[in-house]
């Protein structure tokens, strides 16, 4: 379980507007703390492709146009993870820390 990994999550419970059922969320919290707490930061990842939304960032996963919702980041237990299904290559990771950055800060 390390940064920048792809795992299917149970997001469930929800409340409101957040992303809902299982389905592919990317690691974003550091390894150092992912080795340590029992919850991990992520965000989640959906086949809804909303272009020119600055929030969002497009990714192919399994074939597929899919993108990471940086607007619906969380931190969630590790206990709502299934099986690992990939891991973003390094030009995406970089570019995923950038927006995360841009959206949130330093």
């Amino acid at each position: 379980m390390k940064r920048y990994d792809i795992f299917w999550a149970e997001l469930e419970p929800t409340v409101g507007a957040e992303m809902a059922k299982t389905r592919p969320v990317v690691i974003v919290s550091l390894d150092e703390l992912n080795k340590r707490l029992q919850t991990i930061t992520v965000c989640p990842i959906t086949s809804q492709i909303h272009f020119g939304w600055r929030c969002r960032m497009q990714i192919t996963l399994q074939r597929k146009d899919a993108e990471i919702a940086v607007d619906q980041i969380r931190t969630i237990s590790t206990n709502r993870l299934g099986d690992a299904i990939g891991a973003l290559s390094e030009s995406e990771a970089a570019a995923l820390r950038r927006l995360i950055t841009e959206m949130y800060g330093e």
